[in-house]
């Protein structure tokens, strides 16, 4: 009998095109094109910046040097990494960059030294500092060039003086990650795959869970199926498969989505190289699942998606229509949203057992370490477990509630 409702209100979700696309169609696409196509966008973006030449507006006159400097690609192997700046003569600089004439604008108000111990001078560099696309551009070449500047005319002197390059830096930092291989690869976009992952899971359930609940009373065939010989807890458990079907077969195509994004990550960064491809795998373009972080995965997306069809149900059967269902569940994003956002400052905070016991964050945090590689197999159990209690009592709610009459028709 259990299946039998979980098949009927299965059949009504099937019917509408909508839900099968937000569904299926949805976490193939947008999860890979956020968890892989994000990086892969900003690494283009700054690398290609970099690439680019762009116009540099000069008011007065420029060192030789320093112009040559500014002017000249920088090579590696017969490749540009980054592509030198085109010199333009303007008179106001500021009026230049905000009409778009030149991405940036220098200016020295005194005559800038040729030699190091020849005094210090200042160089004005004018760009939009609050635009990416400057910082990233124009505005970054010109930084990084004068600082070879100053360093040259410094190591000028210093020869003269008999000293080597090393008089600079006596003392080197030498940066390891000691991080394991799983969570260099992760990136700094990590925290979105839990709070991806867990509002497919909201979004694949919403829609049976509405349409068996409230829909329902709206259409007036609730009160058909009660008077059937049924009893009430094999339709709350019937209604509770139906539902949780639903919110795993999203939880399932979001675990898919994750591993087609680690696959064509990899096959696409072994392809590249340079400043773009170094920016894509900081940001999470080399995301990647092992076997039993992948078993580990789909067991918190399970007792995830348990405990939110029990949440949906809940509030189903006590709304009187599906417009006002929805207004009761349209909240329960913010309780996905707001611990995805503390996800992003994880490092700081000094997380013990207890978190794991908490439904749904303990998934987050669980979810977050299996994809860093620092996940415990007894944390990921507590997290199941905590769900999967959080569910039951949920489901008891539920089935209370459709044991009584002014809930029921309450329409």
């Amino acid at each position: 009998m259990v299946w039998r409702i979980a098949a009927r209100d299965l059949l009504s979700t099937l019917r509408d095109r909508r839900t099968l696309s937000a569904t299926i169609l949805m976490p193939l696409i947008l999860i890979p094109a956020l968890s892989l196509g994000l990086p892969l966008l900003l690494g283009s973006f700054i690398g290609g910046q970099q690439q680019e030449r762009q116009k540099v507006g000069v008011v007065g006159t420029l060192p030789a040097e320093l112009r040559a400097a500014l002017e000249q690609d920088e090579k590696v192997d017969g490749q540009t990494v980054r592509a030198g700046v085109t010199l333009v003569p303007v008179t106001d600089p500021t009026q230049a960059v905000q009409s778009g004439d030149v991405d940036a604008a220098i200016q020295a108000p005194a005559p800038l030294p040729t030699r190091a111990g020849d005094g210090s001078g200042e160089l004005e560099v004018y760009a939009k500092l609050s635009s990416l696309r400057a910082q990233a551009g124009a505005y970054s070449k010109v930084q990084d060039v004068v600082d070879g500047y100053n360093r040259t005319l410094t190591l000028d002197r210093l020869q003269g003086l008999g000293l080597g390059a090393d008089t600079l830096t006596p003392v080197t930092i030498k940066p390891i990650d000691a991080s394991p291989p799983q969570e260099q690869r992760s990136g700094q976009l990590a925290f979105l795959i839990p709070f991806l992952m867990l509002q497919f899971i909201l979004s694949g359930g919403m829609a049976t869970a509405i349409d068996a609940t409230a829909g329902e009373k709206e259409r007036g065939t609730l009160e058909s199926l009660l008077v059937s010989p049924v009893r009430r807890a094999e339709v709350v458990t019937g209604k509770l498969l139906a539902t949780t079907l639903t919110a795993l077969l999203s939880a399932c195509f979001s675990v898919g989505g994750f591993v087609i994004s680690g696959l064509v990550a990899a096959a696409f960064l072994n392809s590249r190289s340079g400043l773009g491809a170094d920016i894509t795998s900081s940001m999470g373009g080399q995301l990647t699942l092992t076997p039993g972080g992948t078993l580990g995965m789909l067991g918190l997306a399970a007792s995830a998606a348990l405990i939110i069809s029990a949440v949906l149900i809940a509030i189903g059967i006590y709304a009187r229509s599906f417009k006002e269902a929805q207004t009761y569940i349209a909240p329960l994003t913010l309780v996905i949203v707001l611990p995805a956002v503390m996800l992003q400052f994880a490092d700081f905070l000094t997380l013990n057992t207890a978190v794991y016991a908490v439904p749904l964050f303990g998934s987050m945090v669980s979810i977050l370490n299996i994809v860093k590689g620092a996940a415990e197999p007894g944390q990921i159990l507590l997290a199941i477990l905590a769900n999967l209690i959080g569910a039951a009592l949920l489901s008891l709610l539920a089935l209370r509630s459709f044991g009584r009459e002014e809930v029921i028709f309450r329409n």
